[in-house]
């Protein structure tokens, strides 16, 4: 008889043990549920903005702030914005902008690249402008200078090249090594050793991908395959850089999409450079738009020493400038009315 007591209790502790288990499955299904319904609430979830209204954000200009403390040479800023249409046309018209139609954002070349590149694909840089930024970075290519960013054997390309501008013979030397990075993609890019140092732009990407879990969870193999290929000459604190990038987008669930930016070479500046895009449909005044979340990661050898103010006052600048850029694009795009 005691037995068989002792089984029933056993019994009844295992069936109350498991309608707990089930009311919290229930529970945490439905939580996810709620947030996944709720585009904000979701954004809450893996970046720095709580509480954002969508239907005020979509009156007025993107929201910025500074991303959790990363540390290193490393820093971070996050946007989020409202844009009309929906998330595939959003995506998409990502994909196509051009950010050199806005001189203000100091893009001087921005093209898009074939999947296996060849020299010739970098030919408008024999016209690049003779301005203050790109006559530094023939200056810089000229005396192999310690801040540029290729390999010792990449060096040899820039052996006695002459001429004052862009044009000629030093725009054929950085095609060449332009086109032989970009055809090895972002994983097999040679270091940035010719000064002694062994910067690997392909680990420092991947840094920025792996530095905050929730993101990295959030956007775990958004950066699969080659990607759309792009290059760029651009002036960064008043010198010219030359960069190569890739371009990825996916589609997920409900409408939403994603999409990332990986900047895996820069001839300055920066070591690599990664921007992360979540888009979500949202109804703004019974009209389709779209909810845009942007994450921006930089690998700087320039930040390493900053602290305190001075590396809050970096990532201000990089706000600042991530600001003007996506609210260009929403304009170009289409705002919300």
């Amino acid at each position: 008889m005691e037995k068989k007591t002792g089984e029933a209790k056993s019994f009844h502790a295992v069936q109350k043990f498991m309608r707990i288990i089930s009311l919290l499955a229930l529970v945490a299904f439905l939580i996810s549920k709620a947030v996944a319904a709720d585009p904000a609430a979701e954004m809450a979830s893996f970046s720095v903005f709580n509480n954002i209204n969508v239907a005020d954000l979509a009156k007025g200009e993107p929201k910025a702030a500074h991303g959790p403390a990363m540390g290193g040479h490393f820093i971070s800023a996050q946007t989020c914005f409202v844009v009309a249409g929906v998330p595939a046309r959003v995506s998409e018209a990502l994909r196509q902008w051009n950010p050199a139609r806005h001189s203000e954002l100091k893009v001087l070349i921005h093209s898009d690249l074939p999947s296996s590149p060849s020299a010739a694909n970098f030919s408008r840089l024999a016209s690049a402008p003779d301005n203050g930024a790109v006559r530094s970075l023939v200056s810089a290519t000229q005396k192999l200078s310690p801040d540029l960013q290729i390999s010792k054997e990449e060096e040899k390309r820039f052996a006695n090249l002459s001429g004052s501008t862009m044009a000629g013979p030093i725009a054929a030397a950085w095609a060449d090594l332009l086109s032989a990075r970009a055809r090895a993609g972002r994983s097999s890019q040679p270091p940035y050793d010719h000064t002694g140092q062994n910067v690997r732009p392909s680990e420092e990407l991947n840094a920025l991908l792996r530095a905050n879990d929730k993101i990295r969870g959030k956007f775990s193999g958004v950066l699969d395959g080659k990607g759309e290929g792009f290059w760029e000459l651009l002036t960064a604190d008043e010198q010219g850089v030359l960069t190569l990038g890739a371009s990825f987008r996916r589609s997920g669930a409900n409408g939403t999409f994603q999409a990332a930016d990986a900047l895996y070479y820069a001839s300055g500046g920066y070591y690599a450079g990664l921007t992360l895009y979540q888009m979500w449909p949202v109804d703004v005044g019974g009209r389709p738009a779209t909810l845009v979340w942007r994450g921006d990661f930089i690998s700087s050898a320039s930040v390493a020493s900053l602290h305190g103010i001075e590396r809050t006052a970096s990532e201000s600048v990089l706000m600042r400038d991530i600001s003007k850029a996506s609210t260009l694009f929403r304009r170009d795009t289409g705002a919300v009315r």
